[in-house]
């Protein structure tokens, strides 16, 4: 089980940032169309190389920073439509099958875009890219998660769009940005729409706060899923006593939209060794393993999977059960969810087994 072979085993994504994967060279391609003049390179090489450094300083805020070159040269509903496009294309070379592909749409509108054009722009690209993929042999379903920024105050408004745009490729809401200081129940007329019209909804909590965020999240915004939730490791003992909130993701198993490489960039972990996906696995909770964001992580799927094999000595049993955990976990109709586990997954994994 290496790299290549993984590559070929079906996938499942339910952690990706859409404005955390854009290509180095669209950047370079999309800043000049636009007149973006901020990039720290000017060849892809180069620039590629820099998001990977600068979001390598093992701060989550320092981290986060690296977004203000990708967001800026998505200010038009031709450039986010360009880049969702080639995100489900890029994901689908990758042998991924299904993939949920989040974006805050409010960042997209600093130029004067309209938000719901944002939206718009972003579905209508995963759509057109999965087709172009399938086409050419490699099927895949891309649905978009929007985000709330936690610091700003548009929460409600895209809870609204959640519901306005989930018949047409918009399959959940999230809340992104800073944990610490913003608590996802921070404005509950925006879950309390969410609940009435029976939305999904995942959200980050546990990366760079503790389990009362997760509690929160919980409890305050109705997580389905929780992004990251790695945090939960501070209440596992050496002895395997749980605490509270971590005996109640195990017993509910609340998948977990985990993400080893961000987790060690943003300093959560020291390294991927003393990460504790491997741990919470074994334990039995819901772990599934993601990319967040892979221009600044330099990962795919599939190079993802193949490091976390390495590092803990994982067959293709223990990848076959996170992606049909994250299959499990994805907003997606039953009867779908259904077809990529018979059709799909299953002989996928049986065929590399040989």
């Amino acid at each position: 089980m290496d790299l290549a072979s993984i590559r070929q085993a079906p996938k499942v994504l339910l952690h990706d940032h859409l404005d955390g994967g854009l290509r180095p060279q669209t950047v370079l391609e999309l800043a000049a169309e636009h007149g973006y003049r901020e990039l720290p390179a000017d060849d892809a090489e180069s620039l590629g190389r820099w998001f990977r450094q600068a979001a390598d300083s093992g701060s989550l805020v320092r981290y986060l920073e690296t977004f203000a070159h990708t967001v800026g040269v998505m200010q038009t509903p031709d450039a986010v439509h360009r880049v969702a496009r080639e995100c489900a294309l890029d994901l689908a070379a990758d042998g991924v099958v299904l993939a949920e592909v989040r974006f805050a749409p409010e960042l997209a509108t600093a130029g004067g875009t309209a938000i719901e054009a944002v939206v718009e722009a972003m579905v209508d690209g995963f759509a057109v890219g999965a087709a172009e993929a399938t086409a050419a042999g490699t099927p895949i379903r891309v649905g978009a998660l929007l985000c709330a920024m936690r610091q700003a105050d548009r929460w409600e408004e895209v809870a609204g769009l959640v519901v306005r745009y989930r018949d047409a490729g918009v399959v959940g809401f999230d809340l992104a940005g800073p944990e610490i200081g913003f608590p996802p129940d921070r404005i509950p007329a925006a879950i309390d729409l969410l609940d009435r019209a029976g939305a999904h909804r995942t959200i980050h909590a546990g990366e760079a706060a503790g389990t009362d965020s997760i509690r929160a999240a919980l409890d305050g915004a109705r997580a389905e899923r929780l992004g990251h939730g790695i945090r939960i490791a501070d209440e596992v003992a050496g002895d395997g006593a749980l605490g509270p909130v971590v005996r109640r993701v195990l017993d509910e198993q609340v998948p977990l939209e985990v993400a080893p490489s961000s987790n060690v960039q943003t300093g959560a972990y020291p390294s991927l060794a003393g990460h504790p996906v491997d741990r919470l696995h074994r334990l039995g909770f819901a772990v599934t393993v993601n990319t967040d964001n892979r221009l600044m992580s330099g990962v795919s799927a599939s190079s993802e999977l193949a490091d976390v094999a390495a590092a803990f000595g994982w067959s293709w049993d223990d990848v076959q059960t996170v992606t049909e955990r994250a299959l499990a976990a994805a907003f997606l109709d039953d009867a779908e969810r259904a077809r990529l586990l018979t059709d799909v997954v299953r002989p996928g994994y049986a065929a590399l087994r040989g």
